[in-house]
């Protein structure tokens, strides 16, 4: 289990079936992990944008007596994670809490099994798709940059618009079947509804999003979270890159012929001079 808050509210999330509105709740409450030991039972349904009942249901749901039993739960959880970052300035806490992600990224992948499956998924599509818009869409070209030297055919979606679902149309009519989806906050809602489209025209949806509780996770066949740091204005996503950098490792181990790919590639751009030595 992660030592984070966003880690220690996933795993007390776990196992249990929650309803729409109560998933909209905890996604809420991870993406404010941080604060949310501190805030009422109205500011946490303002946040979530659900009535105040619906929390108080949420947190019996949890096994809770109430709300406040439950905001005491996670206050008696924090002091580790408080004193850490304790005599820190805001810059340095966004840093620790990045590596908080990424160290929590590493325990999850003590079972790699989820990542080989993507791997296997994502090499067995021709072409492969790869969607990713707004916040997201630095995440999909990264990947679909280097894919691109593995695979054989990798289709970047990184524009929404009336084209979009046209653009996975296409990919299905070329024999794909799969499609890898980097979803950030916030999420767009052009997101969910192309991945709705997709798994209709029988992909395969593969997700890196920042946690099991987003919005996409119910159109989703494989999702494997990444948490985003929440401390500066701007979210930051070094968990959601390196995942994908993993999933590309993964994806690589079941072409064939990657290796070749790449001395190719680098013969190539030797012989246009493409790069300073």
């Amino acid at each position: 289990m992660s030592d984070s808050p966003a880690g220690r509210l996933q795993a007390l999330f776990e196992g249990h079936r929650l309803t729409p509105t109560q998933r909209r709740i905890a996604h809420c409450m991870v993406r404010r992990a941080g604060d949310v030991p501190f805030l009422s039972s109205v500011e946490l349904a303002e946040l979530a944008g659900v009535s105040q009942p619906s929390v108080t249901r949420f947190a019996v749901a949890l096994g809770f007596d109430g709300y406040p039993a439950l905001r005491k739960h996670l206050r008696d959880s924090m002091p580790a994670a408080a004193e850490e970052t304790s005599g820190h300035n805001e810059y340095q806490q966004a840093v620790l809490a990045e590596i908080e992600n990424l160290q929590h990224l590493a325990r999850l992948l003590a079972d790699p099994a989820p990542v080989e499956k993507a791997g296997r998924l994502l090499a067995g599509s021709r072409p492969l798709a790869v969607l990713g818009l707004r916040a997201a869409s630095s995440q999909a070209r990264g990947f679909a940059y280097f894919a691109a030297k593995v695979h054989p055919d990798v289709r970047l979606l990184d524009e929404g618009g009336s084209m979009l679902k046209d653009r996975i149309d296409a990919a299905v009519r070329a024999g794909a079947t799969a499609l890898l989806c980097f979803a950030l906050p916030r999420h767009p809602k052009e997101v969910v509804e192309a991945l709705e489209y997709a798994r209709a025209a029988g992909l395969t949806v593969v997700t890196v999003a920042e946690s099991a509780f987003a919005p996409v996770a119910a159109h989703s066949d494989l999702l494997i979270p990444a948490a985003v740091g929440t401390g500066l204005a701007f979210d930051t996503a070094c968990a959601p890159m390196l995942l994908g950098r993993v999933l590309l490792e993964a994806m690589a181990d079941e072409l064939p012929d990657a290796q070749a790919r790449l001395e190719e590639f680098d013969t190539k751009a030797a012989a246009r001079g493409l790069f300073v030595e």
